[in-house]
Formats: C-alpha cells, sequence, structure tokens
C-alpha cells in the first residue's frame, strides 16, 4: 500500500541537495503549493527543477526559486506577467534557464516514464534550441534528437487519492501530473482527500497507485 504521510513535511523527507524534481502544474493549476512550501522548509539545495513555468508572483514555485536553492529550471515558459522572481534570478547569473518547447517537454517526461530512450521531433529543428543536439532528416523534414528527463521526486497534485495510492485529478489541475508521475524515482501526492481502496471508479483513475509512493492530505 502506498504511505499515508500525516504532513508535507514528512511526505518530503529524502529529497537531497543536487536533486532533479519534476513539479506539477500549468501555472497556479495544478500546482503542489504544499508540497513546494515543504521542500522549500526541508532547505534542500542545487535543485534542477522541471515545471511548464518559472513560477507566478511569490507564491508556490515562484517562492521556491526566491530562496536560493533551485539551481537550474527545465521549462516551457519562464517569462510572464508575473514571473519577477525568475527574471530577477536570472538577470543575476542565480538561476541556470533550459527552455523546451512545451512539446518536447511534455514528451521527454513521457518517454522517461515509458523507457523510452530518446525521440526525434521536428520541433526546434533549426533554431538555437536544436544547437549541439543531433539531428536527421525523415521524410524530407528536419528532426532534432531529444532525451528523457528523469527525475528522482515528483511533486504533483491530485483531487482524490484511494488508499491504494491511485489518483484522480480535478478538471484542468490534471496537465502534468499523470506523466510527472511515471517518470520519478520517487512520487509524491498531494490531495483534497483520502478514500477507501476500491471506493474510486477504476474507469476515473488517471494515475495508478504502481506509480505513486506517498500521499498526504492538504487544504
Amino acid at each position: 500500500m502506498v504511505e499515508i504521510a500525516p504532513d508535507t513535511d514528512t511526505a518530503v523527507r529524502g529529497i537531497e541537495p543536487g536533486s532533479t524534481v519534476l513539479i506539477g502544474g500549468f501555472g497556479p493549476a495544478g500546482q503542489p503549493y504544499a508540497l513546494i512550501d515543504a521542500l522549500r522548509r526541508r532547505g534542500a539545495g542545487e535543485l534542477t527543477v522541471v515545471n511548464n513555468n518559472a513560477g507566478n508572483g511569490d507564491t508556490g514555485l515562484a517562492a521556491l526559486l526566491a530562496t536560493g536553492q533551485v539551481r537550474k529550471i527545465i521549462c516551457s515558459f519562464p517569462r510572464q506577467v508575473d514571473s519577477y522572481v525568475f527574471e530577477r534570478l536570472y538577470a543575476e547569473g542565480r538561476i541556470e534557464l533550459e527552455v523546451a518547447p512545451q512539446g518536447n517537454l511534455a514528451e521527454r517526461i513521457r518517454a522517461a516514464g515509458a523507457g523510452i530512450g530518446a525521440f526525434y521531433t521536428p520541433t526546434g529543428a533549426g533554431t538555437m534550441l536544436a544547437e549541439g543536439k543531433e539531428s536527421r532528416v525523415i521524410a524530407g523534414r528536419e528532426h532534432v534528437l531529444e532525451y528523457p528527463i528523469h527525475a528522482d521526486v515528483a511533486l504533483i497534485r491530485a483531487h482524490t487519492a484511494d488508499e491504494a495510492g491511485n489518483l484522480v485529478y480535478r478538471r484542468t489541475g490534471r496537465n502534468f501530473g499523470p506523466i510527472m508521475a511515471t517518470a520519478a524515482r520517487v512520487t509524491i501526492a498531494e490531495v483534497t482527500r483520502v478514500v477507501p481502496a476500491g471506493a474510486l471508479d477504476p474507469e476515473a483513475v488517471v494515475t495508478p497507485g504502481i506509480y505513486v509512493d506517498r500521499v498526504v492530505v492538504t487544504a
């Protein structure tokens, strides 16, 4: 059975300095705020964080960046109207950035979970994003070789879990959570509630419990 952690600080134990951490969310939607705050309190530094964005305002991921614990961020959209924390850190040379087109980012995460060694994609070919990468022409079109993103830990937000760790998401909060859960050695999910095993309709389960290591209930 999955571990039901009593609190978020217990849930994030074992995340060490230098870890690669997948963090779910598309902007605020589906962002595991409580787990991010616990990671911030834990104080592990030199982290590589993978997220679609680079933080909003001064909460959640942005608050984690502000502590200086993140060495590198891999994301699709680093600049938004309220991404001032990241912009300041980047301008000061205090954080490294790897930009990945959104589809490539999602597929690199999914490939890690699916055991795919690498894949070719036309997205980014012929641009600065392809510099230094292997490429080949497929069906008359240039493709770039991309590699999976494996992680030590995934922090995700779901709506409901059962005692076996099966997860159901709520609307757009689903986004990157399902693929991130498969691509990390340890997956930690914050949820609104935990129900008995068997209470969830199997047809509604998006992330099977085999991919989930710890669950914690948050507000």
